[in-house]
């Protein structure tokens, strides 16, 4: 079965996305990641689908650190990626709807942080990480239990290096 030229291009018009004139631009993250992080990948690809406009840079690990260092992040609050987005640094794995919120607001603070790495979070859902760098790899052990969901907290971090919890997950 051939479709016509016109109910071809018609077709094609109702599939493709229309942004209007007037539609703000997407919110643009610049998301610094070591050179192989699968939960770093799965993370960037969160949060295109939640709308954001995503760069990433991918970077050895000792320039990872100095890039936290530069942005600010405190030592206790670091995870494997950093970002940076409207001036603030979104380190760990943030929920899209924490960043949201933090760009609605516009708190007087350096960010958010999500330390470590949560099983949960968004980009930890089906990843596993398991070296010290937080790389990702694939587990073929069978029969280990592992919860599939831990709770974890988003923190606003203040300008003077101190936090408050901005999100419960």
């Amino acid at each position: 079965m051939q479709m016509k030229p016109a109910v071809t291009l018609l077709a094609l018009a109702l599939l493709t996305p229309q942004v209007r004139a007037d539609a703000p631009a997407a919110p643009s993250i610049e998301m610094y990641v070591p050179t192989v992080c699968l939960a770093c990948i799965d993370y960037a690809d969160y949060l295109r689908q939640a709308g954001f406009t995503v760069s990433v840079q991918r970077q050895k690990m000792l320039d990872l650190r100095a890039t936290k260092e530069t942005l600010g992040v405190p030592m206790g609050y670091q995870a494997i990626p950093s970002a940076t987005i409207a001036g603030y640094f979104i380190e760990g794995h943030v929920p899209a709807d924490d960043i949201r919120l933090l760009l609605e607001q516009k708190p007087d603070a350096r960010g958010l942080a999500v330390p470590g790495t949560p099983l949960g979070a968004p980009g930890r859902e089906v990843s596993n990480p398991t070296c010290e760098t937080g790389c990702t790899t694939l587990d073929k052990t069978k029969g280990t239990e592992r919860p599939r969901r831990e709770p974890f907290n988003t923190y606003l971090i203040l300008k003077d290096g101190d936090s408050k919890v901005w999100w419960r997950h």
